[in-house]
């Protein structure tokens, strides 16, 4: 990382920056083209969850290419200055590399629901195994992440 003094070290407050987050971009390697999605999505034990249709392009890109990255970030704040390059702006954010699967077994994928619900609410849902199997989950196991701040 080019500031060291702006990077994240600490695994604990790099999964606080991803538990705080509300949504998350996924990329993917589409060819030589990048593309990329917000998405809900759950964490746990270095493993994102999203949820997702069982076709579209997103899906086809990964059976393509496993290769993804995620980004999230909190806290982020514009600030306004009267010279143009002056401009800034505050956050904490995560960065990570991985691959991603489409889960195909029923009880996967209801772990991935559960994690994935549990991000948004602390509520306990019933979703009927119906659903879950005309649903899509995609599971990324994060091989490396990296957290940045930039101070308020």
């Amino acid at each position: 990382m080019r500031l060291s003094d702006q990077e994240i070290t600490s695994q604990a407050a790099i999964e606080a920056i991803i538990e705080e987050a509300k949504f998350c971009r996924l990329g993917l390697v589409d060819g030589d083209q990048p593309y990329v999605v917000p998405l809900l999505f759950g964490y746990q034990d270095k493993t994102l969850y999203f949820h997702c249709a069982l076709e579209g392009r997103k899906i086809d890109i990964i059976k393509k290419n496993p290769k993804v990255c995620f980004e999230v970030d909190v806290s982020t704040k514009l600030i306004g200055a009267e010279e143009a390059c002056s401009w800034d702006l505050k956050y904490k954010s995560v960065i990570g590399f991985g691959k991603a699967y489409l889960v195909e077994d029923l009880d996967e994928k209801k772990k991935g629901f559960r994690i994935l619900m549990a991000h948004y609410s602390s509520k306990t849902y019933h979703i009927p195994d119906k659903d879950i199997e005309e649903s899509g989950i995609i599971r990324m196991d994060i091989e490396e992440m990296t957290g940045k701040h930039s101070e308020t």
